[in-house]
């Protein structure tokens, strides 16, 4: 009675089986439902638990059991690995497989998109495809499959990596059945980038129109799901909305990028995984503080090859740090505690992959940390630890059979079960096979052939005399060919080699260089010994550098900090009431200025620098940069860009940053470009050398935003006869404006009306961050700074921004302002930001006068000289001695022009631009009348610490010449070993400017 139950319960248990299959079988159906055992084995059931001399039981697909007790049926497939290893087979949670590349344009001469050209009820634009779901599109691809088995990989989650809305990806397994099969979680994350990939619509066109384009997708998503549905279908808002309760996946690439990534989550509760680009440990507090789960790639750099010593000259300090310390980012991840799953994305070569994790371990990644970051992480971010990962109990099996430890070198992968289904990668009977052989061809040519190199990737060489030549060897399975030439032994000639290698002694058919055939045979003589290394024990292995701030020449060990200073017997430029005083001294105490006086008692602990015949001023302020910006200057692609933000896209790697401190500049006003009417919102930094993006920021500035007029804003000079984008004249800039602010004046109206108490609306006012930006001008809370050359436009603008009640702060250039300074000074312009003598560059400027400023600061306006250039920008002390030259302005008055006039304009004054007690200690020591072409600053202040110093730069050159020769000795060295290397590439400073952009637009 209990064997019919027990047939009765199988015979449900296969029906119930079969139930499940959607396909029709053709032919007899198969419903055994075999156990397979395997036993004498190590398990490793996670990443951290290891079980000697196991069984591992799995059936249908599913972990059983395993443990050392572990009963096994006596109707089960049993395989006795006597000591082989079996981990969970490894995830990449970051791939493409299974996913059809997306065909990018090619034309050439293509007219201007403005917006998206998908048809349907979809998203105003194309590279928001929250719609798009990688299942629906995923097909087994077998040969990638084999690939990636070949590797461990047993899972993967793949991407669409198009867009920056990606829509969904699917995790799938690496078998070869159906994709009904494979796929065991369709809507496993929402996937997002900064790049908008192969949309063809012209925005954005810039890293920050990336960055807005997705802060407006999230207002736009809350809107429409609080009522916005009722006023128009937009599928791709539906699926966004959709998408929120998956994990949220973003490829940022970069470390700067995974901040930034951070800053957008932190705006809209959203706790991102970040696909970072392998080069964290250069930031990497600020990223533990970020909080987020990291993905990351083992692309570390090949060395350069540096024998050439003038191609040697084009690698940077920073590339040749990043080829030392990159592989130690794993490592430091993990000993930060941040969870990060490791991905085969970015490998030009998936062979790398091992190796590139061993090197990882070498340099502190520990094994442990490393299956983990394989294993149990990947599948634990996705939530789907209860189903990958691991070998526990009726989890998936998937699972790898090695020969040893998984990260030794000589480990070999025999086998990869992806879903209880076997898929053998080595024949374990094959084995090593590197040793000594004794070869016969045609029982005539004894020859001997050695076989070495690594493991998984033998090299074969032929001793015809003691001369060892290398060879063409391959081994498939159980089949080796060979091909071979001898040279010295009859008849000489071409060999082909083919045979079965399953046996100690192979053997074979071989094609002779007379186009017969014969036979071949070899015989093991001794088996591989891998030579020990030579110690040197004079010389010691050098030990990887420390990471910089930023890590790149003239970075810091350690960022430096706010001390006491005082500065005695100086000629100190006050800019305040007091004017210049002489043999005088300033205390910097706490990070602002403590007493300005004469015979100053230095605090305990205070650094004290003797200030005999020097000069003391206040830190010099560039009103109109482009320095330390990522990516483009420019957001072009529409009218109006307000909605992007200068402050999303700071770079604090730039060298320039270095560069202007030494030239004096403490503070820079980064300035969108001026490729549009309206341009991005602007961000004010002090030069915080080493800090992190955010700590660059000029803490409560006011904002501010980009206009622009003339030639660039109606694309005169850039283009071609294709383009489309409104405005193409003069008039029409005057009609962008009058158009933008008409309709932020009605969107404010509705903001206004909509936030009355007790006004409840079906359909919510969307939010518009472009025409926010514009309402914070007309109340007041934002400023405006414009771009302008001729009077005519300069007049328009204050025109437009009466009738709408509000004023133009600064004109910047301004290059006919003198014909038009009473009438700035009449409209209640706060400051006229213009070059000192620059004309004649382009049509609109053929009437500048290089007496403009000093004609402007007579009337009364607010004068500054600026840059917008990073070269000008170190010398901004010498434009200001120009207002002295060509209009006989006060040496004190001119020197204002780059410190307290600006400091107004950006209405900062409050904090720095003079020296006064109270204020930020933004100090710079001249070593002459700053105003002389001869004055070079000797050190330079920012808010109490010592950015620069002529001094200690000295000793950073010299740090610099010796880091960089023990790294190039480093490199010989690897390159030495057999390490690949690559050619060093020129690479030209890039020098950003106001009309800067994608779109191609000249200077």
């Amino acid at each position: 009675m209990k064997r019919i139950i027990t047939l009765v319960l199988f015979a449900l248990f296969a029906l119930q089986n079969f139930a499940q299959e959607t396909f029709p079988v053709n032919g007899t159906a198969d419903p055994r439902h075999t156990i397979y055992a395997f036993k004498n084995a190590v398990v490793h059931t996670d990443y951290k638990t290891s079980i000697q001399a196991a069984t591992l039981l799995i059936q249908d697909g599913k972990i059983l059991n395993s443990g050392t007790d572990i009963s096994i049926p006596t109707n089960a497939v049993v395989f006795d690995l006597k000591g082989k290893h079996i981990y969970p087979s490894l995830i990449d949670i970051f791939s493409d497989y299974g996913i059809s590349e997306v065909k990018r344009s090619t034309e050439p001469d293509r007219a201007p998109q403005f917006i998206s050209n998908t048809k349907g009820a979809y998203n105003w634009n194309q590279a928001v495809k929250s719609e798009y779901d990688a299942y629906r599109n995923f097909n087994v691809d077998s040969k990638k499959a084999e690939e990636l088995r070949k590797m461990g990989f047993g899972t993967v989650m793949s991407i669409l990596r198009d867009g920056i809305v990606r829509g969904t990806s699917t995790v799938v397994m690496l078998g070869d059945e159906r994709e009904n099969e494979m796929i065991i979680r369709d809507r496993a994350a929402s996937n997002f980038s900064f790049n908008k990939g192969s949309s063809t619509q012209d925005y954005p066109a810039s890293l920050m129109g990336s960055i807005a384009l997705l802060r407006q997708t999230y207002y736009d998503a809350d809107w429409y799901t609080k009522g916005g549905y009722k006023e128009e279908f937009n599928i791709s808002l539906d699926a966004f909305n959709k998408n929120k309760s998956l994990p949220q996946v973003f490829e940022a690439n970069d470390k700067q990028n995974v901040l930034r990534v951070n800053r957008l989550g932190s705006e809209f509760g959203v706790s991102f995984i970040v696909k970072g680009g392998g080069d964290e440990y250069e930031r990497i507090d600020e990223i533990k503080n970020a909080g987020n789960s990291l993905i990351v790639p083992l692309n570390f750099p090949d060395g350069y090859d540096i024998a050439d010593p003038y191609e040697a000259v084009n690698v940077s300090l920073h590339q040749m740090k990043a080829w030392e310390l990159a592989p130690t980012n794993p490592g430091v991840l993990a000993s930060k505690n941040i969870p990060f799953a490791i991905t085969t994305s970015d490998l030009k070569n998936k062979t790398d992959f091992w190796k590139n994790l061993r090197k990882a371990i070498e340099n502190g990644l520990t094994e442990e940390d490393a299956i983990k970051a394989l294993t149990y992480t990947p599948a634990s971010l996705l939530k789907m630890d209860d189903q990958i990962g691991s070998l526990k109990n009726n989890m998936l099996a998937n699972f790898i059979i090695t020969s040893t430890n998984i990260t030794n070198k000589d480990n070999q992968i025999f086998e990869n079960w992806v879903n209880g289904k076997r898929y053998q990668i080595t024949d374990p009977l094959l084995g090593d096979v590197r040793g000594n052989y004794s070869l016969n061809i045609n029982n005539q040519k004894s020859l001997r052939l050695k076989i070495g190199g690594e493991i998984h990737s033998p090299e074969a060489f032929l001793y015809e005399d003691t001369t060892a030549a290398k060879i063409s060897f391959s081994r498939q399975g159980a089949v080796v060919t060979m091909q071979l030439e001898l040279k010295k032994v009859e008849p000489k000639g071409n060999y082909r080699l083919t045979g079965d290698a399953s046996t100690v002694n192979w053997n074979g058919n071989v094609l002779l260089p007379s186009a017969e055939w014969g036979k071949w045979s070899m015989k093991l003589d001794s088996s591989f010994i891998a030579p020990l290394a030579k110690v040197d024990s004079s010389k010691k292995v050098s030990p990887n550098g420390v990471v910089y701030f930023p890590n790149m020449s003239y970075g810091w060990k350690e960022l430096p900090k706010a001390k006491t200073y005082l500065i005695t017997n100086a000629t100190v430029w006050t800019n305040e009431k007091d004017g210049i005083l002489k043999n005088t001294d300033v205390l910097i105490e706490n990070g602002k200025i403590k007493l300005i006086g004469k015979n100053i008692t230095p605090p305990t602990g205070c650094e004290v620098t003797d200030g005999t015949n020097l000069h003391v001023t206040p830190g010099i302020i560039d009103e109109h940069s482009h320095i330390a910006v990522s990516d483009q200057v420019n957001e072009g692609t529409q009218s109006s860009s307000a909605e992007v933000r200068i402050g999303d896209v700071v770079d604090a790697d730039d060298i320039q940053i270095y560069r202007q401190l030494s030239g004096g500049v403490t503070t820079s006003h980064l300035l969108h470009g001026s490729a549009n009417a309206i341009g991005g919102q602007t961000q004010l930094i002090k030069l915080r050398w080493g800090q992190a993006p955010e700590k660059l920021k000029f803490e409560g500035a006011p904002g501010f935003i980009k206009f622009a007029l003339g030639e660039n804003v109606k694309q005169s000079n850039w283009g071609d006869n294709q383009v489309t984008r409104f405005p193409q004249t003069r008039m029409g800039v005057e009609q962008v404006y009058w158009d933008y602010f008409t309709r932020a004046s009605i969107y404010n109206a509705k903001m206004k009306a909509a936030a009355l108490p007790g006004t409840v609306s079906a359909i919510p006012v969307r939010r518009d961050l472009d025409l926010d930006a514009l309402v914070e001008i007309m109340k007041g809370k934002r400023f405006i700074t414009c771009h302008s050359y001729i009077q005519s436009e300069i007049n328009m603008l204050m025109h437009v921004a009466d009738s709408f009640g509000f004023k133009v702060n600064t004109f910047t250039h301004i290059l006919e302002g003198y014909k038009v300074a009473d009438k700035m000074k009449a409209h209640g312009v706060s400051g006229v930001s213009t070059f000192s003598d620059w004309w004649a560059y382009k049509f609109e400027v053929y009437e500048a006068i290089p007496y403009n400023g000093p004609i402007m600061h007579k009337v009364g306006l607010n004068v500054s000289y600026n840059s917008d250039d990073a070269e000008m920008a170190r010398r901004l002390n010498q434009e200001a001695a120009k207002a002295v030259m060509y209009g006989g302005i006060s040496e004190e008055e001119a020197f204002k022009f780059v410190t307290l006039n600006p400091a107004k304009m950006l209405h900062i004054d409050d904090r720095t631009g003079s020296l006064q007690v109270g204020k930020d200690g933004d100090v710079v020591v001249w070593n002459d009348n700053p105003l002389s072409i001869y004055a070079k600053p000797l050190q330079t202040y920012v808010d109490g610490i010592k950015y620069f110093d002529v001094k200690q730069d000295e000793i950073l050159r010299r740090e610099i010449t010796a880091e960089k020769a023990r790294l190039m000795q480093k490199m010989i060295d690897a390159k030495n070993r057999g390490e690949s290397t690559q050619k060093p590439v020129f690479k030209a400073l890039e020098l950003k400017h106001c009309n800067d952009s994608e779109l191609s637009m000249p200077r």
